[in-house]
């Protein structure tokens, strides 16, 4: 039987519709979907949002109030690649703010403590170049980074 897709489940404890509506506003390709409600099998919490569905750039996602009991870490994370400088500083702005927190070499987590990588696709090829010292050079100048610099790290990898 064949596989239908999946759909990424990210736990809250209370803010899973202020955090789907934080990721519409972050992504341009985005769009709600339906809103989900406790019910009275959970008296005390009937009539409060339940679950969120949402996408964005075409990964399904569900937001869900499960309560305390998990947490995000970074054994899991959503890698975002970006095609020049000016779009890694637009998602590393919009996710670190309010909260978000700086993380070494292009990883941050946003104010939910949802893991991200900020990724330009120029420096995944730099640092898995075959030429090894180009690729030491760039990764050793990632290394020293937080918000990844693509002109500090291309110039590192061409050995100026």
């Amino acid at each position: 039987m064949p596989a239908q897709g999946f759909t990424t489940c990210l736990w809250f404890d209370g803010q899973a519709e202020e955090a789907a509506n934080f990721y519409l506003s972050v992504f341009k390709d985005g769009k709600q979907g339906r809103v989900g409600y406790y019910n009275e099998a959970n008296p005390d919490q009937a009539g409060q949002v339940l679950v969120v569905e949402f996408e964005i750039n075409g990964q399904k996602f569900v937001a869900l109030n499960g309560g305390p009991q998990f947490t995000f870490n970074e054994a899991v994370s959503f890698q975002i690649h970006c095609a020049d400088q000016d779009e890694v500083d637009h998602y590393w702005g919009l996710l670190t703010a309010d909260g978000g927190e700086e993380g070494p070499c292009g990883w941050l987590k946003d104010r939910f403590g949802l893991s991200w990588q900020v990724v330009p696709t120029e420096v995944i090829d730099m640092i898995g170049d075959p030429d090894g010292a180009k690729a030491t050079r760039a990764t050793n100048a990632m290394y020293t980074m937080k918000r990844l610099d693509i002109a500090a790290i291309r110039k590192a990898y061409d050995g100026a």
